[in-house]
């Protein structure tokens, strides 16, 4: 007989609960440090960067104030040379990355972001975000000016400026008070935007910024009205993405709007989500059936479509052999899609269920 294990999950803070600790700590990954490849150089102050970096005995200060100093050159050149090697510097000693922003280098970086070089805003975005990893930098980098840039490079910058971008937003974001000014600084469409359009690693960073973001219930507004249901359904729908847990804890942080319930309809979000219940891992059915309740609590109308779609049986199934709180979910969705399909008009009328919980 198999034990389940039970635990309360929090990531970003938020917390979940009666999730295996296994299932739910894999659903999303921290942006991890500079994920954008080797900047190619032959310099000789790269190979002396790279042996520095290697050394544990050196003396990086009189480096890193040489280097702060050179991102404010009149050289592109030159400003792209020591933004790299901050970047490298914050990427292989994470001591580096305090002592770099007591130096004074991050308003600098930050300027580089509003650069029209698309390169040296790619570089400066990847220093940012290297900085970032360091808890103690990211209030001052917020405060520094840092979101309006990042989001403009969301926006218009290259592949790996965008998805830095979304991981350096992502990081400030574990800031409660910065969710509010990043959702008011636009970022939200262009999240959406990369979710919708972005490589993998691009979905990934987009979903995972997005989940963050919106927990605060106006950002929430703006990924409705951005069409981020779209997107969500689709991944949802592809197995081969290997988004469909990343897509479904979005989705699930989402539905208690009703506008959220209304555009997952819309887009065609029951069909897949019964067929997430269906076929999915256990993580995915458990997240699904918490989704599909959701929408079924107070409207009889979405109840009469989770039914035609067949729900009933894989709901049946996976409330013999779930975890426990999968078999709650399934059982009392199971109660709700088994009413009598007609009923007063509060019963009719979509509104505002409890948040889903995991």
């Amino acid at each position: 007989m198999e034990t389940e294990v039970q635990s309360n999950f929090t990531y970003m803070g938020r917390t979940f609960t009666g999730l295996g600790i296994n299932e739910s700590s894999s659903a999303f990954s921290d942006c991890n440090s500079d994920r954008s490849g080797e900047f190619p150089t032959t310099s000789s102050q790269s190979r002396r960067l790279l042996i520095a970096c290697a050394s544990d005995n050196y003396n990086s200060d009189e480096l890193i104030q040489q280097l702060v100093s050179d991102l404010e050159s009149n050289s592109i050149d030159v400003q792209k040379q020591a933004a790299m090697e901050i970047r490298l510097l914050a990427k292989n000693k994470p001591e580096n990355r305090l002592k770099i922003a007591r130096a004074g280098a991050i308003k600098p970086l930050i300027s580089l972001i509003s650069s029209t070089d698309l390169q040296l805003q790619e570089y400066g975005v990847t220093a940012v975000l290297n900085l970032s990893l360091c808890d103690e930098n990211k209030e001052l980098i917020a405060e520094s000016g840092a979101i309006k840039p990042l989001v403009r490079a969301l926006k218009i910058g290259n592949s790996t400026a965008k998805e830095n971008s979304a991981c350096a937003l992502l990081r400030l974001s574990q800031i409660e008070e910065n969710k509010i000014a990043i959702g008011r600084s636009g970022a939200i469409p262009p999240l959406v935007n990369l979710l919708e359009a972005g490589n993998f690693r691009g979905k990934k960073d987009a979903s995972t910024a997005l989940f963050c973001l919106c927990t605060v219930k106006e950002n929430k507004i703006r990924a409705v009205q951005a069409g981020v249901m779209k997107p969500l359904v689709e991944l949802m729908a592809d197995f081969s993405s290997n988004m469909v847990d990343k897509s479904a804890f979005v989705m699930s942080v989402l539905i208690s709007m009703v506008e959220a319930r209304a555009a997952v309809v819309e887009e065609g979000g029951i069909p897949v989500l019964v067929e997430i219940v269906e076929v999915g891992s256990q993580r995915q059915k458990e997240i699904a059936a918490a989704i599909l309740l959701q929408l079924c609590e107070d409207s009889v109308s979405y109840r009469t479509m989770v039914a035609r779609e067949g729900a009933i049986p894989p709901l049946v199934a996976l409330s013999q052999s779930g975890t426990n709180r999968a078999k709650q979910k399934a059982e009392t969705l199971i109660g709700l899609l088994r009413q009598p399909r007609s009923g007063n008009a509060a019963a009719t009328t979509p509104g505002r269920g409890s948040d889903v919980s995991f």
